[in-house]
């Protein structure tokens, strides 16, 4: 599926297209406006900051926080699917690898929301048809009775194999903990498997992936020893391929006792500097790595964006700022329907 084409792609065509995307995107001072407004007027906010045919799309079916959610999900879709589609060549085995964790996004909400007992409607409202998968294969699948023909039907779209004993593990005992696990160590294995390395940008793009299996990672590790479990139980889901976390590092981390023995190794990662301030006060939450690591990111993508222009860096770029754009936005909402202090709110934004 993500063979490499010797074609280059229309490299100058699609980031063209993705910094007018970037462009447009909300800025600190339309979010301080949002925390002045009511969840209603957020919609007619976002209506016309960019949102407005979604919102209209949606708007007869949908009303307040529901459809503020379905908006963001379905306008970031839709630009990640129109720039995936005009894609050529390289740039578009690249575009398709990158964004094969929607796909992998989308399966677990339909394995869940059929476990749950939720109805088609509701699944459908959690969807996010950004990656290659489209919305109508995506509605088959819905409908299908089984998370096994779910499982079948998905392996066959992405030509993935999910190994035997993982799906003997899910239909013993329900869990879908291994097929999750499985499917994001394989979206990573097959997105560096894309990258070549050739060029100086594709390096940059090849580094940033492996800071972000870092980052997840780490989060994983944190989690679970926060839930108490250590040693080779932690290590079955670490990713390979990281940057600086590699089997041997994630192995210190996953053997250490508590939280606090994992400190002094944080130091040597290269995004430490954007949570020093939480581990110096003895307050690494996962929430909290995760909006710190996500700034560093926005950074480096931003980063390597402007050094090479003409590459996949700035399409990743505006897939970043729309991803943190919909998150903040939705953050917001919530935050106001839920009678949030509005400092607090704005303390969870990612800007």
């Amino acid at each position: 599926m993500f063979g490499f084409s010797k074609k280059k792609g229309n490299y100058a065509y699609i980031a063209t297209r993705a910094k007018a995307k970037k462009s447009l995107k909300l800025r600190e001072e339309d979010y301080n406006k949002m925390l002045q407004m009511s969840v209603a007027e957020i919609s007619r906010y976002i209506s016309d900051s960019g949102y407005s045919k979604e919102m209209m799309e949606l708007g007869d079916k949908l009303v307040g926080m529901d459809l503020v959610e379905r908006a963001t999900y379905l306008h970031m879709a839709d630009t990640f699917k129109s720039l995936l589609n005009g894609s050529q060549g390289e740039l578009h085995t690249l575009l398709s690898a990158y964004l094969q964790k929607w796909d992998n996004w989308n399966l677990k909400v339909i394995l869940r929301g059929k476990s749950y007992g939720l109805s088609a409607d509701e699944i459908r409202d959690d969807l996010v048809p950004a990656g290659n998968l489209s919305a109508e294969k995506l509605e088959k699948m819905i409908a299908l009775d089984s998370s096994e023909e779910i499982l079948a039907v998905f392996s066959k779209e992405e030509s993935l194999s999910i190994p035997n004993d993982v799906l003997a593990d899910f239909k013993a005992n329900g869990n879908l903990g291994k097929v999750e696990d499985y499917l994001d160590k394989m979206q990573y294995t097959r997105l560096i498997k894309a990258i070549d390395g050739d060029s100086i940008a594709s390096r940059m793009f090849l580094d940033y992936v492996r800071e972000d299996i870092d980052i997840k990672n780490l989060e994983t590790i944190l989690k679970l020893k926060v839930e108490g479990i250590t040693g080779d139980a932690v290590m079955e889901y670490v990713i390979p391929g990281g940057k600086q976390i590699n089997s041997k590092f994630a192995k210190q981390l996953a053997d250490a006792a508590t939280l606090k023995e994992t400190y002094a190794d944080l130091q040597t990662l290269e995004f430490y500097d954007y949570i020093k301030d939480l581990v110096d006060n003895d307050n690494l939450t996962v929430r909290d790595l995760i909006k710190h690591t996500k700034k560093f990111q926005i950074r480096e993508a931003k980063r390597f964006s402007s050094q090479y222009p003409l590459s996949i860096l700035p399409v990743v770029d505006c897939m970043i700022s729309m991803e943190v754009e919909a998150s903040n936005i939705r953050t917001v909402a919530r935050g106001i329907e839920s009678g949030l202090d509005k400092q607090i709110v704005k303390e969870l934004l990612v800007i």
